[in-house]
C-alpha cells in the first residue's frame, strides 16, 4: 500500500511538494482557498485589473493521483490532520506548509473581492501613504505611481535606509532614483504618531503627523508591514517544540525538530533566509526529496538557505535588484527576470 502524505497549505511550498509526491503516494493537499494563489502578482493586479483574474490558477490540475481538499487543519500532530469540517486524515507523513497572515497588501485575504476593492479604492484616492519602506512597501508604491501618474504616493518609514539597509547602496540609491522619478515621496526615518483614525483600505481624508510635526495630507493608507504565522492548528506534541513567533524549528533535512516524518517549509518554519515564494518553493522541493528517500530508501538531502537577493519590480517597465547569482539588476534586466511574475511557469506546475 502507498504510503500516504498531507500537505497543508497550498502556497508556493505546499504546491511544490504535493506535486513531487504525487507519483509515489497518496497525497492530500488541503487549503482553504478555491485556488492557488500567485502572490507575487498580486499588487500589479490590484493596479492592473488585465491581471486580476491571472493570479488565480485552479488546484484541480496540480494532481494526477491525489487529490485537493478545500478545508482548514483544526489540528495537526504527527500521523494525522483533523480538519475543521471533522475529517480525520490519517498520513505517513505531514508537510507543514501554512504560510504566513496579514492584511492585504501582504495577503489576499477575500481573493477577488480584495482585489476590486483595493483596485477601486486607489482609483478613487486622492493620495495614498504607505507605511513600510521594506519591499512590499516599495513595490507597492511603484505600482501606485505607474498605474496613476501625478497621484500623490508617500512611503513613511521609521529605518533610516530602504530596505531596512539590507543588500548594497547601489541597490537602494537606484529604487530611490526610480521612486523620484514616479513622484513617490519617501520619508525615511519618520513615524506617525497614531496610525490614521480610518481604517486601512478605506478612502477617507484624514491628516497624519509624523514624530518630528510633519503633517501629510491624504485620504487613503496601507500598512505595508507586519505578518503573523498562524499556529493554533499544532496539536500538542507540536507546539511543544513552536518557537515564540510560531515558527517551528527544522534540521537540515526541514524535519520538524523531534519528529522525523513531519516537515515545515516556507513561512511556517525557522530557516535563516529571506521568506521569499523562490525559498518556498525549493524548501517544498527538498522536503518532497526526503519523504520520497525515506519511503524508497536512500539518502536525505540537506536543505542549503538561498542568500539574501531581491528583484524588486516598480510599475510594468521599472524596478531593480541585487542577486548572488547575477549582482546588480537594473531596470531593463529586472523587467526581462519579474516582468511576468513567472506566471507561465506557475500556470504549467498546476496543469493550467
Amino acid at each position: 500500500m502507498a504510503s500516504t502524505v498531507v500537505v497543508v497549505g497550498g502556497g508556493y511550498g505546499g504546491i511544490a511538494a504535493a506535486r513531487a509526491l504525487d507519483d509515489i503516494a497518496e497525497v492530500t493537499l488541503v487549503d482553504p482557498k478555491e485556488t492557488f494563489v500567485h502572490v507575487v502578482a498580486q499588487l500589479r493586479a490590484a493596479t492592473d485589473p488585465a491581471w486580476a483574474e491571472k493570479i488565480f490558477i485552479r488546484y484541480d490540475r496540480l494532481l494526477t493521483r491525489g487529490r485537493v481538499v478545500r478545508d482548514t487543519a483544526a489540528e495537526v500532530r504527527p500521523g494525522r490532520v483533523v480538519l475543521a469540517s471533522g475529517t480525520r486524515l490519517d498520513a505517513d507523513y505531514v508537510v507543514l506548509a501554512t504560510g504566513s497572515a496579514g492584511g492585504f497588501p501582504h495577503r489576499l485575504d477575500t481573493g477577488r473581492q480584495r482585489l476590486r476593492q483595493t483596485h477601486e479604492a486607489l482609483q478613487a484616492a486622492s493620495g495614498v501613504v504607505l507605511l513600510g519602506a521594506g519591499a512590499t512597501g516599495l513595490e507597492f508604491a511603484g505600482e501606485i505611481a505607474a498605474a496613476w501618474p501625478g497621484k500623490p504616493v508617500t512611503v513613511v518609514d521609521p529605518a533610516p535606509e530602504l530596505l531596512g539597509g539590507r543588500f548594497t547602496a547601489d541597490l537602494r540609491a537606484e529604487v530611490a532614483r526610480q521612486l523620484d522619478g514616479l513622484g513617490v515621496r519617501v520619508r525615511l526615518g519618520a513615524k506617525l504618531d497614531t496610525l490614521p483614525d480610518t481604517p486601512a483600505g478605506t478612502v477617507r481624508p484624514f491628516i497624519a503627523t509624523t514624530a518630528d510635526g510633519e503633517t501629510i495630507d491624504a485620504d487613503l493608507w496601507f500598512a505595508c508591514y507586519g505578518t503573523t504565522v498562524p499556529s493554533d492548528h499544532l496539536g500538542a506534541a507540536l507546539s511543544a517544540v513552536r518557537r515564540p513567533d510560531g515558527r517551528l524549528p527544522v534540521t537540515g533535512h526541514l524535519r520538524v525538530a523531534g519528529h522525523d516524518r513531519v516537515f515545515a517549509v516556507g513561512d511556517a518554519n525557522d530557516t535563516p533566509e529571506l521568506k521569499t515564494a523562490r525559498a518556498a518553493g525549493h524548501q517544498g522541493e527538498v522536503a518532497a526529496a526526503n519523504i520520497r528517500a525515506l519511503i524508497e530508501g536512500g539518502p536525505l538531502t540537506t536543505y542549503e538557505p538561498f542568500p539574501d537577493g531581491v528583484i524588486l519590480t516598480l510599475g510594468p517597465s521599472g524596478g531593480a535588484g541585487w542577486v548572488p547569482e547575477l549582482g546588480f539588476l537594473d531596470a531593463t534586466a529586472t523587467t526581462r527576470f519579474k516582468g511576468t511574475f513567472r506566471l507561465a511557469d506557475f500556470h504549467e506546475l498546476l496543469g493550467a
